[in-house]
């Protein structure tokens, strides 16, 4: 009898999915920089730009224009394709996939692109601080989505085999919750990005405590994640090659946030006796500070996208072994 990998001859969904993932995260990429420069309200109407059709702003004005103007029409126009992409996609799944379940994911990731579209451009025609909070949170949660198609259309996702594993199950809860500790922290640096106009200061010290105090468990929970999948799940590498990538993201997502702070605050108080701490000068909107700060968003939707995965892995695991224990069950009852 075949399996059901042999049974899904289309490789075509998968790759749509991975050119998917990689469309996506440069729009992230340039939706941190939009925000970065604080760019978002260069165009003021949506879903036109200065009254042209999307697609038919001149490209002229477009590329020798404004650094804001730029980047944020460019935002647009990648959002846009990213639309264009989720669309054939989904009719590719329609048409090649016989996982109902599958079909019907696709149609809420394109609920999902839909709705992120109009939360941007309500964003702008409303000017609302509120809804680029929430822009800055579903953004990374759609990249995550998108890389959840290209696991479920995977032939690992496929042909896992159904080995049992005794503790599969708490390797998909701690993976689960390392995922949802990533959103949270994510949610977290939203509030930092898009701070209120009339946030006290002590108000913005605590959002930073807590930005802080995240990512200390996140730490924590990547550390255990990862352990355990190199102890208990060292000869499957489509588990071991995600959860190192996972640790060496955590690295730089420290690093990044380290100079992200230095870039826009400079050097804390207990480095000020050094020579090389009063030598360095906060520049805004520099390209350095740019740069760094939204590496350091765009690694964060990375850290969320990778965890989603492992998680999403781990239960292939549960989901591939309940059948055999299943059966072991049935046999032992007959043999008795």
């Amino acid at each position: 009898m075949p399996s059901i990998a042999e049974t899904h001859d289309s490789r075509l969904p998968h790759r749509l999915a991975v050119a998917l993932v990689c469309a996506t995260f440069p729009l992230v990429w340039v939706g941190g920089l939009v925000t970065t420069y604080e760019a978002g309200m260069a165009v003021p109407d949506w879903p036109t730009t200065y009254g042209y059709n999307l697609f038919l702003y001149p490209w002229q004005t477009w590329i020798a224009g404004p650094w804001d103007l730029f980047i944020e029409h460019g935002h647009r126009l990648l959002a846009a394709s990213v639309g264009l992409l989720v669309i054939v996609e989904v009719a590719c799944l329609f048409a090649a996939e016989r996982r109902r379940w599958l079909r019907w994911y696709g149609v809420a990731l394109l609920a999902a692109v839909i709705a992120q579209g109009v939360l941007g451009g309500m964003r702008v025609r409303m000017d609302e601080r509120l809804l680029a909070k929430i822009h800055a949170c579903t953004g990374p949660a759609f990249f995550a989505m998108c890389v959840a198609l290209a696991a479920f259309t995977s032939r690992g996702w496929l042909g896992a085999s159904p080995r049992v594993y005794a503790r599969a199950t708490r390797l998909h809860v701690l993976a689960t919750f390392t995922a949802a500790v990533a959103f949270l922290q994510i949610v977290m640096g939203a509030r930092l990005r898009h701070p209120d106009l009339q946030l006290a200061p002590n108000e913005f010290a605590d959002a930073v405590v807590w930005h802080l105090l995240i990512a200390g468990v996140l730490v924590l929970h990547v550390g255990l994640l990862s352990a355990r999948i190199w102890r208990e799940y060292r000869d499957q590498p489509r588990l071991v090659r995600p959860a190192t990538a996972l640790v060496a993201l955590v690295g730089v997502q420290l690093a990044l946030g380290i100079g992200t702070w230095v870039a826009n605050y400079g050097w804390p108080v207990w480095f000020q006796g050094y020579a090389w701490a009063e030598r360095h000068v906060v520049v805004h909107e520099s390209l350095g500070q740019a740069l760094v700060t939204t590496a350091h968003v765009a690694n964060g939707s990375l850290i969320l996208a990778v965890s989603v995965l492992v998680a999403l892995r781990s239960l292939r695991w549960v989901c591939a072994a309940a059948p055999v224990a299943a059966l072991t069950g049935v046999s032992l009852g007959v043999a008795a």
